[in-house]
């Protein structure tokens, strides 16, 4: 799931087409200041038959006539601003419009990819592995308590299914509407089939509408990733989707346990936790592990960090997979009864 060079050039013809809208907008309104103020076409005619001179003057050294030739340019200029402001046009209504102002949609500055050239690719790499139709159909909107029971109850908390749930989806939605202003991290646990990775579906589909860059892995592929990227150079893929797991807006691992754990696998993801939290980027984590089999596969380094720097949120409940199959097949015996009758 790297970027792959077809996939650098989808994402560069996207630019391509940002670059060719903004010149088609620029165009249209010259011809829309044109026709509203005639005398604002003489003044650029002016211009450019001065902006030649005063490149051939400039060639030839002649300095008195490129002072010269600089003050009319610039009188000419203010000329057209005020011609502008008296037709009812903003200072800048001829100035190039940019989707992103920081890179001019090049996807570059300088050398450096821009801020939204790594949306760009998290969000190609989410249309590519089909997510974003998973995000269609688990989301705040399409999200059901109908699975959660009142009569449900923690013998240790004495909490119900039910309420725990709610708490949970009151502060997933805190976390989505302070995401720009707080820096906030998650970790859901609990029994198989609760609704962890519903959850973070949920907000990765309201922070990708906000246009933050959000990566979602499983557990097993994440740890893949940061194997070939130590283990194999040349796997370019590898190398690219590294970068991004470092500086991605949101970071979700799902399924956290379900890998083969080892000392390696157990030092990077300390690595990540770390990282991550340093350079204050969110991550959510879902398990189905209890917190001290997380503290024994991930040492306690790592435990210390998650406890101290993510809000726990332990989901209890029957498995909402199983209810499902039985809600389903249910329906299904009574269509047939009703198509028999």
């Amino acid at each position: 799931m790297g970027l792959k060079t077809s996939q650098y050039q989808t994402i560069m013809r996207g630019y391509e087409q940002k670059q060719l809208h903004s010149r088609d907008i620029l165009r249209s309104r010259y011809k829309e200041v044109y026709r509203k103020l005639p005398e604002f076409k003489s003044l650029d005619d002016s211009i450019s038959v001065l902006s030649v001179s005063f490149g051939k003057k400039l060639l030839n050294g002649d300095e008195k006539a490129v002072d010269s030739l600089k003050e009319e340019l610039t009188t000419l200029r203010n000329q057209k601003q005020d011609l502008l402001h008296s037709g009812g046009f903003s200072a800048d209504y001829l100035e190039p419009v940019y989707e992103c102002s920081d890179c001019h949609d090049t996807g570059y500055i300088g050398n450096q990819k821009c801020h939204c050239f790594k949306k760009s690719v998290i969000g190609l790499l989410y249309e590519q592995s089909n997510l974003k139709d998973i995000l269609r159909r688990e989301n705040f909107e399409t999200f059901s308590l109908d699975y959660y029971s009142a009569n449900y109850v923690d013998s240790r908390t004495g909490r119900s299914s039910m309420q725990v749930i709610k708490d949970a989806l009151q502060i997933c939605h805190t976390f989505v509407d302070t995401f720009k202003r707080d820096f906030q991290n998650l970790f859901l646990y609990g029994d198989v089939g609760v609704g962890k990775t519903f959850l973070s579906n949920c907000i990765a589909k309201e922070l990708m509408d906000k246009e933050f860059s959000v990566l979602y892995f499983s557990a097993s592929k994440f740890f893949s990733i940061l194997a070939k990227n130590t283990f194999d150079k040349s796997d370019v893929d590898a190398q690219n989707m590294y970068e991004y797991i470092f500086d991605c807006d949101l970071l979700i691992i799902d399924d956290l346990g379900t890998e083969f754990t080892n000392t390696f696998i157990a030092s990077q993801f300390f690595t990540c936790v770390n990282e991550r939290l340093l350079s204050r980027r969110s991550t959510i984590i879902s398990t189905n592990l209890s917190l001290d089999s997380l503290a024994d596969l991930y040492t306690e380094r790592t435990f210390s960090r998650i406890t101290s720097n993510y809000t726990m949120l332990r989901l209890i409940g029957d498995d909402i997979r199983i209810k499902k199959k039985l809600k389903n097949r249910e329906e299904q015996s009574c269509y047939t009864a009703q198509k028999e009758l």
